[in-house]
């Protein structure tokens, strides 16, 4: 079973208190965007094998949103951190790197 931390309320989480909100770190399309940029933002996703960056709320917590690093093969978590930020923590980017040698952070647009 999944287990993340909140980073806001500080409570270890098992997915059944939590709901998944897909990707993170997404450019999000509003009004007077163009239809191709609309469409990419609804239905393109990376959904890579291996390091992946996903949305979570604390349904059954605090009720907050935050991001959480994760492998999509092994399950392993690498760490949270707050929905506010634009960009994974430096040092939550160098502990992946430091585990899986040749991942580097990309930005997304």
């Amino acid at each position: 079973m999944l287990t993340l931390e909140c980073p806001y309320c500080s409570i270890q989480a098992d997915e059944t208190e939590l709901h998944a909100g897909g990707e993170a770190h997404l450019k999000r399309e509003t009004v007077g965007s163009l239809d191709n940029d609309f469409e990419d933002y609804l239905f393109m996703r990376e959904n890579p094998k291996g390091v992946h960056f996903e949305r979570w709320r604390h349904v059954a917590g605090c009720g907050k949103w935050f991001h959480a690093a994760r492998c999509t093969m092994t399950l392993e978590v690498f760490g949270t951190y707050s929905a506010q930020t634009l960009a994974p923590p430096k040092d939550l980017r160098e502990k992946i790197s430091t585990k899986r040698p040749g991942w580097t952070w990309r930005a997304f647009s």
